[in-house]
């Protein structure tokens, strides 16, 4: 399974250098123990694989995980006996990228445009094109 980019079904782990060396060396075993762990809680969502990278672990899920799937994987990483808890920081799922906003004034709408593409949305952020700055909100 590959994705472009972050996903919910992804739980990033911020750990040291170390703790991530320490972790991966059983990582399909992990997998195993985290299966069991979701099992056991009734859970839905199973562990696919982990992977790490320079900043931590990222547990990769069948399903988006709910807040007690992703208490009970804090919990399994932070209570391994190899692994210094100290520098585990708290997972967290990726965050989903920004969306725009547009506030129109409905006379402007109908005067300039009867549909609005995303490729004008695009355009229209990108160059202003005569739209006030204050109708476009980050959300």
């Amino acid at each position: 399974m590959t994705t472009k980019r972050p996903s919910r079904k992804q739980v990033i782990i911020p750990m040291n250098n170390e703790n991530i060396i320490k972790f991966m060396k059983n990582s399909s075993i992990h997998v195993t123990n985290l299966n069991r762990n979701l099992r056991n809680a009734k859970s839905k969502v199973l562990v696919d694989f982990i992977c790490s990278d320079l900043l931590g672990i990222t547990v990769v899920t069948n399903k988006v995980l709910l807040p007690l799937d992703l208490l009970i994987i804090e919990n399994y990483v932070k209570n391994l006996e190899n692994i210094d808890s100290s520098q585990v920081d708290s997972p967290w799922l990726p965050q989903s990228k920004s969306y725009l906003k547009i506030h129109f004034n409905k006379k402007w709408h109908q005067k300039k445009y009867s549909e609005i593409h995303a490729n004008r949305v695009n355009s229209i952020h990108s160059t202003g094109n005569g739209i006030p700055q204050q109708w476009f909100t980050t959300i």
